[in-house]
């Protein structure tokens, strides 16, 4: 028995051995997969693979054809594109220097621009009117477009030079201003034309600031450094772009720690609008603080050296300084009861008002009223000169009642406001005045932001 189990046992081992000489891997292989996965332990397998590092090394070249065979680059169509940039016309401007300022290098352009009648009349020789260009990239151009607000209207002029090929053409059209509000505020420093230059506030509504609240502010003493403004104005735009401003809707002034504040309201049904504060009193007086949009007195109702005669009298009115073609308007409603030229007054108009009331402008370059004629209050009359017995330029403004002289500061500031707003009107009224403190608190943090 023993000896059949070794005879068994020889040849079983035979067997192994000549299985293990045939397939050498695979046993290698299962023993390694049994080692790894039952025998729970680390095992080192070494590779049986030659070296790469020992391998020999072949290199192979392949051609491979450009996609761009028998092409020119320069052949290519590259692609195109167009340059814009906007300026203002300049009195000086020729075609040359215009289009020199805008990055236009076309002779072409302005030749045309030299010799077209439509250009030379609305462009050449103007300014402020606003001018865009467009032009291709090697500065060539390809449409010029300028501009402007010819009248009261409410529409813009806009005139187009544009090329087609190697010619140019010219075209004027008329369009609708869009009408937007814009926010703003400031802080007074030294004047409040410097505060509203510092935040890019235009002129214009500057002036509508200083006229809305000069029955309750003296701005030209009563300013104190760190006074503060909020506005929110119109702004009357041509395709985007801004062309003027408009009038105020809605302006707050804090002056001395005391806050004043204006809106602007129509009544339904009325034919125009006026000023009121926001809770609905009226701002606009009988008459107005100054016959000359926010002018400087340079001589008051009092005693005085007279400039010309040099002999001490008493100076019966006030003295408004200003450029010559300033527009002066009449303080309040009335009759012009003369119109013409009259002694030491050189032109004159005299105004005749309510209550044995009568306003005197004098010394004027021209005048724009006749007698008999009805005026309102606001209306131009004519313009600032120096007929008459002036030194200068300026505006000698008088009130008189009943044929006597009185100091006009004090008239106006005794002068009654006008109706508040009408119960029919109140409930629209509330809901704008709601909106505009809403505008005026968002205007005073956009002020805040910029300062800090």
């Amino acid at each position: 028995m023993i000896h059949g189990l070794t005879t068994a046992s020889s040849a079983l081992l035979d067997r192994l051995s000549r299985t293990i000489q045939q397939h050498p891997k695979r046993i290698t292989a299962a023993i390694a997969a049994l080692l790894l996965t039952g025998g729970g332990g680390a095992f080192a397998v070494a590779s049986f693979a030659p070296d790469p590092a020992e391998l020999p090394v072949r290199l192979v070249n392949y051609p491979v054809e450009s996609l761009a065979t028998n092409l020119v680059l320069g052949e290519l169509d590259a692609p195109g594109f167009s340059l814009f940039r906007s300026e203002q016309v300049r009195s000086s401007d020729t075609p040359e220097s215009l289009l020199q300022r805008m990055g236009v290098a076309d002779p072409a352009a302005a030749a045309f621009m030299r010799s077209d009648t439509p250009v030379r009349q609305n462009v050449l020789g103007r300014t402020g009117r606003i001018v865009s260009a467009e032009t291709t990239d090697d500065h060539r151009l390809v449409r010029l477009t300028v501009r402007w607000v010819p009248d009261d209207s409410g529409n813009f002029r806009r005139l187009i030079v544009e090329r087609t090929g190697d010619k140019f053409a010219t075209r004027i059209e008329t369009a609708k201003m869009a009408t937007s509000s814009r926010l703003a505020g400031g802080t007074i420093h030294s004047s409040l034309f410097a505060a509203t230059d510092a935040s890019n506030i235009p002129d214009a509504v500057a002036v509508q600031v200083a006229e809305l609240f000069s029955g309750n502010i003296d701005f030209r003493r009563a300013l104190r450094k760190g006074d503060r403004f909020s506005v929110v104005y119109e702004t009357l735009e041509a395709d985007g772009e801004p062309l003027s401003s408009g009038r105020v809707l809605s302006a707050e002034f804090v002056n001395n720690g005391k806050t004043h504040q204006a809106i602007w309201f129509q009544e339904p049904g009325a034919t125009k609008g006026a000023y009121y504060t926001l809770d609905g009193e009226s701002m606009r007086r009988a008459y107005l603080t100054s016959p000359v949009e926010f002018s400087r007195v340079t001589s008051g109702f009092k005693m005085r050296l007279h400039p010309i005669l040099q002999t001490w009298r008493a100076h019966l009115g006030t003295d408004f300084a200003a450029p010559t073609g300033t527009a002066v308007r009449t303080v309040g409603d009335g009759v012009v009861e003369f119109a013409g030229v009259q002694n030491g007054y050189g032109n004159v108009v005299f105004v005749k008002h309510r209550n044995q009331h009568v306003t005197v402008y004098a010394h004027l370059s021209r005048i724009d009223v006749r007698q008999g004629q009805s005026i309102e209050q606001g209306q131009t009359l004519g313009a600032v000169g120096a007929t008459g017995w002036a030194t200068g330029p300026h505006l000698h403004f008088e009130f008189r009642v009943n044929g006597v002289h009185q100091d006009p500061m004090t008239i106006v500031a005794q002068s009654d406001a006008a109706a508040p707003v009408s119960a029919a009107g109140r409930p629209a009224f509330d809901r704008l005045a709601s909106n505009m403190r809403v505008q005026l608190s968002a205007a005073a943090l956009i002020e805040q932001a910029s300062a800090d």
